[in-house]
């Protein structure tokens, strides 16, 4: 039988991947984006524990809107993503310092 213990080690250990990823590759723009997906993914999972534990849907209800936010989140970033490489032929994030509004 799998405890909610397990979970949240599994949510922990995703939530530290992603965290270490963003924290060892802050160049990168997609690897940072992926990274924040991921972070939001173990938040999700330990939702889905908490509200399993404790036989209430509402933690469920709340994971469908943290995905649907992250989808919006993750088409705005990956136009902003495309554009910057179409002006700067880089996704570096360092290039980001030198944009004008």
């Amino acid at each position: 039988m799998v405890t909610l213990t397990d979970y949240l080690i599994v949510g922990a250990i995703l939530f530290g991947l992603s965290l270490a990823g963003m924290i060892i590759n802050r160049k990168n723009l997609i690897i940072v984006l992926m990274s924040v997906e991921l972070m939001l993914l173990a938040v999700n999972m330990n939702f889905i524990a908490f509200s399993s534990f404790l036989q209430d849907p509402r933690g469920q209800i709340f994971v469908f809107f943290i995905l649907a936010v992250a989808a919006a989140e993750t088409a705005i970033g990956l136009a902003i993503l495309i554009i910057l490489f179409r002006h700067r032929q880089s996704i570096n994030v360092t290039d980001l310092d030198t944009l004008k509004g």
